[in-house]
């Protein structure tokens, strides 16, 4: 549980279940923000095919009755928003090991050797993560404090002293 800074090694403590979920609601809010954001942009590009032709109304009397049941733009338009909520985590992830609320609650996710995680390994969190779920294997693994995703990854969240937590994002 090593962390390399640019002078000097320090050692944290894993985190624990309480801070991780105070972070995980943070967290969510912001992903429902850039989910909504994404959906706006989606739907202003979608419209504007349908404006310039490109495609009709489906039978349907609205414009977002034809994305909800039209399969071909539906299931585009949530990929769509999921890559970039997912695309939110893997960045601040691997750029400084912490999302905003991450930030907030003084948590930082790393490699267990101390080293940032890769995008890689951030997208390879995302699934075990199963929407904050995995964290609740932290309340049965006190010694360890570790997440399902922080086993299969070979990760770590730890916990920042308000000094190593300044000026990181």
């Amino acid at each position: 549980m090593t962390s390399v800074t640019s002078d000097s090694v320090e050692t944290f403590p894993r985190a624990g279940f309480r801070r991780r979920l105070a972070s995980w609601v943070y967290d969510l809010l912001i992903a429902i923000a850039v989910y909504m954001t994404a959906g706006a942009i989606s739907f202003l590009l979608m419209y504007l095919g349908f404006h310039f032709g490109l495609f009709g109304l489906q039978g349907y009397d609205h414009f977002s009755d034809t994305i909800a049941n039209t399969a071909w733009l539906k299931w585009p338009n949530e990929f769509w928003k999921l890559a970039w909520v997912s695309f939110f985590f893997i960045w601040f992830w691997s750029k400084t090991g912490q999302t905003l609320g991450m930030k907030a609650w003084r948590l930082r996710v790393q490699n267990q050797d101390g080293s940032l995680i890769n995008k890689v390994t951030g997208l390879k969190r995302l699934l075990p993560t199963l929407l904050g779920l995995g964290n609740l294997n932290v309340i049965f693994d006190r010694k360890n404090k570790l997440s399902l995703q922080d086993r299969l990854t070979k990760t770590e969240v730890v916990l920042l002293t308000l000094e190593a937590n300044r000026g990181r994002l």
